[in-house]
């Protein structure tokens, strides 16, 4: 075999070794005098794995380095240990050792050797290098200072192989890597990733991504009438805006187009470094991540897939440095801290375009959506405040609640159980009823009515600023991102594969037959089967289990009642400590249950092998949704004051100081970005948020006429959610991968379906469990005077205490007196009458009356709705009128520019054109027909922004 050339890459001084693909070599100069250059054998090295790319000095045409022969060489990714590496600081955290190359990805994994030198990776800073397979065996190896690597296991043997093959894949992509030295004999490895400008201008091409062009034009202004009313608004809520940088000139828009190389004059260019913003550029990195294939690991797709098979442990992008840190060093991350994400300015607007620049578009409209819920919650708080206030101003008229407290006009009531119950005063009630009335009272009604207006509107609202921010985000017209099979999904592919072709092998043994191999790439319905049938009976199951326990804790309280009723100790007090323990019992067991329901609704999806990512996450939030909302609907202070998730991060910190923490000692002096973001929570995205404003969004809008007070402890827990929400994405989790959509997907078809389905739980809990529908019946067709005097007794049916079952009378009664005649809630014929204990004509007469007015408050509330969404339309005019003028002056400024381009292509022509006919010469110096090489010789004003 002949032996391989050498490579010679240039380090700047003091920097670690890293590898340089191809693609970055290109446009960088060649090695300065004295600089030092890493020699690395070329791709077909004996041991080799895969190839190399050339450096610097070869791509650029250059020779060799002055100091070539001084180089050190690279023995089992590992640098020689006898080369002094300098002690120059990293000056930077965000960026490679060269304090140039900003970091855009970075990876983490864990690895384990055996038979490291003693006391080896306890000197000296701790290096950098790349991965680039294996090298041959090192010709010095027991040398002093050399690395002597034990065998390892065939696990982790593996699992490095699968590690150099991806990252050399990655480094043919165009991407640099830079890696920490593994100087222990177990630990984390960063593999730090920056995508040059060659990379981000190919992948943006690909990805379609808008960037900003030269061309500026004013936002049409609105009319006189509402500029100025808006530039009023505008002074007044001056105090309640974040003071954060903006990065758009006021009412001036930037026309956008998809990036293109071709036509790099379109964009203002200044700097290649900063054209692309950082959540762009880890956008960028990690779309390439996602594609990218490892053979030795079965063929897996992406990054994901390898950090589902333990081969990576973290792949994550930057934050912007430290949020709180000291200095001037001021960041886009610690703007939105100082102005976002602290409780102290929990006054002021969110800086939304900020949060979409940092964290990307999808993040950005969670909390718009967040921010406009919670303002929307203003009204409907202060109205179910005055609802309840107008409850407190009229109890002591309420006739009803009077005719309950009198003292005088009694009514006996039958006992509530057998034996143990005595007969008791219906006036014993009277706080209850006047509690009750606080909050059923004529004004929920409309309360009710107005909430499911509400609702639509909010959502007619959302539908306008989601439009209005896609305008404003350049959302509109953009494509769907290409969604990548799940590593779950591919390896059951993968199983169904090879269980075929044994199958089929044992056939063609036998009979040679051949089946059709067309549904062997992919799960079919069949598949699926076992996992279907296993979702159904499970959701089914815990459903029915929810219920269960709902009934248990009902005849808890019956039982506890009789129990506690059976001491005359405990006699007085019976309402109240049965009612406390049964709420402190289902708030545990609904604690208990939605932890237990997410990890079952996690695990039930994972069994049906969703293809995407994209259809795992609707499946799973439509069976999370589903559990949760049968779990979390009873006591509706759940939400209002108690928070699992709060106490879960409690108990984290709790644990975190507890736990002694290792800590590298050469990082322990200045750690990188890296180091201090991978210490932080991994990012599993937005689903618990949301499904915890999806719950609250139902408590407020479901059972809005059982407690009009709902909204304003949804409005107090928001204030409070929105900074918490903040604080965690800014300080306590690892930076997101920025992902660009134009809308909040399968969660706004969840808000509209409980907006329509509050509108017939409302009308149900005002026509069946409220007082409402047998007043108005009792006060327009059996009252005296038309007014409620007399309802509490039309209410109330006899029973003849005689006719009591033996052994069910109370024992000891306390009464005086003997009791004929005792009375219950209901509309029943007498003892005396003909048919006694049916259903009376009031019971009939009230029923009909209930049906009617569910049906007309449903088909009202619908009308009204309706009527809302074709008044208020989706898009606004305003952000309509701009996308169409948009269109038209981009056409005008892409001819411009066309036509600039070929004016200088043209003046050369004519001029010697003109030159040839006043020397009388030949039509052959006419100018050269279109479609020929002139084009390439011109020096067009933007001929410069063309290489790429």
């Amino acid at each position: 075999m002949a032996t391989p050339g050498l490579s010679d890459i240039p380090l700047l001084s003091g920097s670690p070794r890293r590898l340089c693909p191809q693609a970055v070599g290109r446009g960088r100069q060649s090695p300065k005098h004295g600089q030092q250059c890493l020699q690395v054998p070329r791709p077909g090295a004996q041991g080799l794995q895969g190839s190399l790319t050339r450096g610097s000095s070869q791509a650029s045409g250059g020779g060799s380095s002055p100091n070539s022969s001084a180089s050190t060489g690279v023995l089992n990714n590992y640098l020689e240990a006898s080369h002094v590496l300098s002690s120059e600081p990293r000056l930077s955290r965000l960026h490679f050792h060269d304090n140039q190359r900003k970091v855009d990805y970075v990876l983490v994994y864990h690895y384990r050797k055996r038979g490291a030198h003693p006391g080896h990776g306890s000197q000296g800073p701790s290096l950098a290098i790349v991965s680039n397979g294996k090298t041959g065996e090192d010709p010095d190896a027991g040398a002093p200072g050399d690395i002597e690597l034990g065998p390892l296991d065939a696990l982790e043997e593996a699992r490095k192989g699968q590690r150099e093959e991806f990252e050399h894949r990655l480094l043919e992509a165009g991407l640099e890597l830079e890696k920490d030295l593994e100087s222990k004999s177990q630990g984390s490895v960063f593999v730090r990733i920056h995508a040059p400008w060659q990379v981000l201008a190919r992948e943006a091409e690909f990805l379609k991504i808008k960037v900003p062009t030269k061309k500026t034009y004013v936002i049409k202004s609105e009319g006189s009438i509402a500029k100025t009313f808006n530039e009023i608004l505008q002074k007044l809520s001056a105090p309640l805006k974040p003071r954060v940088p903006v990065h758009s000139n006021n009412g001036l828009k930037n026309l956008s187009y998809p990036f293109s190389r071709e036509k790099m004059y379109l964009y203002n260019i200044q700097d290649k470094d900063t054209f692309f913003d950082n959540a762009t550029r880890s956008r960028i990195v990690h779309e390439i991540l996602k594609r990218t294939t490892c053979s030795r690991a079965n063929n897996m797709m992406g990054i994901n897939s390898l950090i589902a098979n333990n081969i990576y442990e973290a792949a994550y992008p930057l934050h912007d440095g430290e949020c709180d840190g000291p200095g001037d060093d001021v960041n886009d991350r610690k703007w939105l801290y100082q102005e976002w994400a602290r409780y102290g300015v929990f006054y002021k607007f969110q800086p939304i375009d900020l949060i979409r620049k940092y964290f990307g578009e999808k993040i950005g409209l969670y909390f718009a959506w967040l921010g406009l819920y919670t303002s929307f919650l203003i009204p409907p708080s202060v109205i179910g405040v005055i609802v309840f206030l107008y409850g407190c101003a009229t109890v002591e008229e309420d006739i009803p609640s009077k005719e309950m407290c009198d003292q005088q006009n009694a009514f006996t009531m039958c006992p509530l159980c057998d034996k143990s119950c005595d007969y008791w005063n219906l006036s014993s009630a009277c706080g209850t009823a006047q509690a009750s009335h606080l909050f059923d009272n004529p004004a929920t009604v409309f309360f009710s009515i107005f909430m499911a207006l509400w609702a639509t509107m909010f959502l007619e609202n959302w539908k306008r600023l989601q439009m209005r921010l896609g305008y404003f985000w350049d959302l509109t017209g953009i494509e769907e991102e290409e969604e990548h099979t799940r590593p779950e999904y591919e390896t059951k592919v993968r199983e169904k594969m090879l269980r075929k072709s044994h199958e089929s092998a044992t056939q063609q043994l036998g009979a040679g037959g051949t089946e059709d191999a067309g549904e062997d790439d992919k799960l079919t319905w069949k598949d699926r089967l076992p996992g279907y049938l296993t979702n159904f009976a499970s959701i089914l199951f815990m459903v029915a289990l929810t219920f269960c326990i709902v009934f248990g804790v009902i005849v808890y309280r019956i039982t506890a009642a009789a129990a506690l009723s059976l001491s005359k100790a405990t006699r007085s007090s019976v309402r109240a400590t049965v009612t406390a323990t049964a709420v402190v019992i289902n708030l545990v067991v609904i604690l208990v249950l939605d932890e237990i329901y997410g990890a079952v609704a996690k695990w039930l999806t994972k069994i049906e092998v969703p293809k995407t990512e994209q259809t795992f996450e609707e499946r799973l939030v439509l069976k999370a949704f589903l559990l949760k909302f049968v779990n979390a609907y009873s006591p509706i202070f759940y939400v209002a004051f108690f928070k699992g998730r709060k106490l879960k991060k409690l108990f984290r910190k709790m644990k975190d100081e507890t736990e002694p923490g290792e800590a590298d000692s050469a990082c322990s002096k200045q750690p990188g970005q890296w180091d201090l973001d991978y210490s932080l929570e991994p990012y599993t995205g937005l689903t618990p948020e949301y499904m915890e404003m999806i719950i609250q969004f139902g408590f407020v809008t479901l059972f809005v006429a059982s407690f009009p007070l709902a909204p304003v402890f949804a409005l107090l827990n928001n204030v409070i959610e929105v900074r918490l929400d903040a604080k965690k994405f800014v300080t306590e989790l690892r930076r997101p991968d920025a992902v660009r959509t134009r809308d909040i997907g399968i969660w706004f078809d969840i808000l509209s379906g409980i907006g329509k389905f509050s509108v017939i739980i409302n009308a149900f809990v005002i026509a069946v469990t409220s007082d409402f529908i047998p007043r108005l019946v009792y006060q327009y067709s059996y009252s005296h005077n038309g007014t409620l005097h007399g309802f509490v007794n039309h209410t109330l049916s006899f029973f003849n205490v005689s006719q009591l079952k033996e052994g069910t009378q109370p024992e000891n009664s306390e009464f005086d007196q003997e009791v004929q005649f005792c009375r219950f809630k209901d509309y029943r014929e007498p003892p005396w009458a003909p048919n006694p204990y049916e259903f009376s004509k009031q019971y009939w007469s009230v029923l009909a009356a209930r049906l009617a007015f569910v049906i007309i408050f449903q088909n009202l509330v619908v009308f009204l709705s309706v009527l809302v969404d074709w008044m208020v339309p989706d898009v606004p005019t305003d952000i309509s009128d701009q996308i169409k003028r948009e269109k038209s002056l981009f056409m005008d400024f892409l001819l411009k520019e066309e036509h600039g381009r070929l004016r200088p292509m043209e003046e050369p022509a004519w001029g010697n054109q003109g030159a040839g006919r006043r020397s009388g010469g030949s039509p052959a110096a006419s100018p050269a027909p279109p479609g020929w090489s002139q084009p390439r010789s011109s020096a067009s004003p933007g001929s410069q922004h063309t290489s790429v």
